[in-house]
């Protein structure tokens, strides 16, 4: 019989090869901000980081974030395929190149392009870089054509509505554009021409607005200022165009409203954004821009390189990113085609409505927007309860039980507004609707004995049900 002692040893010497758990790296403290000495198997590399993110909340119980969370299991392979692919090597990888501007062209005439028109487009790591490169090249073209009049071109601006993402805050500080945001109003808060009239001059490069905002999933009026640039066309002859922001809409709207004119069917629509990665129904991170003509793209903007093999143009912030989500685009414009997102987003919309008419019967809870144009529930406290619990305390306990619902409050004119805001994503089911709706219950339990039994029209304050 082996002594303990060599048995010792050759547990030491197999360790690499025997039971992930059983080895040294899950007993002895790994280093976390230098690189080890040593490495370790791939097994345990792989185990330790998978059980740490098993702290990190379920995506499936995500309704804070817009972006998509699950694919089919063939966009997975190819996606695996293809994440070694680097987009911008377009001499090495000369069909991918061809896909994206195959997607560009669907999305040019999902959003109505006019055929007199010769459009182009791009795809982004996401709809941040596809609004920044929009507004970059709109101040080229007023830029150009303020230098042909010899007029000032110091004090360029955009007007947008308090209701933007973060990303128009940012391109306003990043590329010395003057932000002129138009604030929300308590009860209103999109961006139409009445507000925004007074902030528009000669100097605006381009007004954007929202199909689709973060803070309450509505849509700016943009008919309706288009209108209103057009006359200003007119009587002025400032020629200003609209960017359309639709990275949460763009993949919405166009199935549920064809009839909707906030595309390109506008004259002043120049520019529109799309995340590919919302729903588009695609992981992280794609977006797409596309001009409605090429005019509108200066070409002092786009670079011409030769150190990859080929000379290949480039118009993107970033030089480098992933084919494999560009690919998975085209897969889903394949495999769902109209019908298929047709059929998903008006699923979407079901579960909304149903979920936002549940929310409204705990008679705890108002809508935002009774309107629910798309997946996006925005909510706040009825003035009877928020001496006894806010938003942050609803979103506390729903994280206790597993749900991400973010607490917010709105910006700048309506920032005494705190709301709850619910994303509805593609495997988000009814029997996940009614799973909130009672855990919600079950929250409002605990507080029902500190409200009492106050009665008002004959209806308990909280509706248990």
């Amino acid at each position: 019989m082996l002594s303990n002692k060599v048995n010792i040893e050759k547990l030491k010497q197999s360790e690499t090869s025997t039971l992930t758990y059983g080895s040294r790296y899950f007993s002895e403290p790994i280093p976390k901000y230098e690189m080890p000495k040593e490495g370790m198997p791939p097994q345990a590399a792989y185990r330790l980081i998978h059980d740490e993110l098993n702290l990190d909340g379920n995506p499936n119980l995500n309704l804070a974030s817009f972006v998509t969370t699950w694919m089919e299991p063939e966009a997975d392979l190819l996606i695996s395929e293809n994440n070694g692919k680097n987009f911008v090597d377009n001499d090495e990888y000369p069909q991918t190149e061809i896909i994206q501007n195959r997607v560009v062209n669907m999305l040019a005439r999902l959003y109505n392009v006019p055929e007199d028109c010769n459009f182009i487009g791009t795809s982004t790591i996401g709809s941040s870089e596809a609004i920044m490169l929009a507004i970059l090249a709109h101040k080229w073209s007023w830029r150009k054509s303020r230098e042909q009049k010899n007029l000032d071109i110091s004090r360029p601006n955009i007007v947008i509505g308090a209701d933007v993402h973060v990303v128009w805050k940012k391109l306003a500080k990043y590329f010395d554009v003057e932000l002129r945001m138009v604030p929300m109003e308590d009860g209103d808060y999109i961006l139409n021409a009445n507000k925004a009239e007074k902030y528009i001059d000669e100097n605006t490069i381009a007004v954007g607005v929202v199909l689709g905002t973060t803070f309450t999933g509505q849509i700016d009026e943009i008919e309706n200022l288009n209108d209103f640039l057009e006359n200003l066309k007119e009587n002025e002859g400032w020629d200003i165009p609209i960017h359309v922001d639709a990275a949460s809409g763009g993949f919405v709207i166009p199935f549920t409203e064809p009839n909707f004119k906030w595309d390109f069917r506008l004259s002043q629509v120049r520019s529109i954004n799309v995340s590919g990665h919302k729903y588009g129904l695609v992981y992280p991170g794609v977006g797409w821009l596309i001009f409605k003509d090429e005019k509108y793209l200066d070409d002092d903007l786009v670079f011409h390189v030769n150190y990859l093999g080929g000379v290949i143009p480039t118009f993107n912030l970033n030089f480098s990113k992933g084919s494999s989500m560009i690919l998975a685009q085209y897969y889903n414009l394949l495999r769902l085609g109209y019908e298929g997102y047709f059929k998903i987003i008006k699923n979407l919309l079901e579960i909304t409505n149903y979920l936002g008419d549940l929310l409204v019967k705990t008679n705890v809870f108002e809508l935002l927007n009774p309107k629910l144009r798309l997946p996006i529930i925005a909510i706040k406290i009825k003035k009877e309860f928020q001496d006894f619990f806010t938003v942050f305390d609803i979103s506390d306990k729903l994280r206790e039980k597993g749900w991400l619902v973010p607490a917010y409050t709105l910006p700048e004119n309506a920032e005494n507004i705190a709301v709850l805001r619910i994303v509805i994503k593609e495997n988000f089911s009814r029997e996940m609707a009614d799973l909130l709706i009672n855990d919600l219950n079950i929250i409002f339990k605990e507080y029902k004995d500190k409200i009492g039994n106050k009665k008002e029209s004959n209806k308990p304050l909280i509706n248990i049900f």
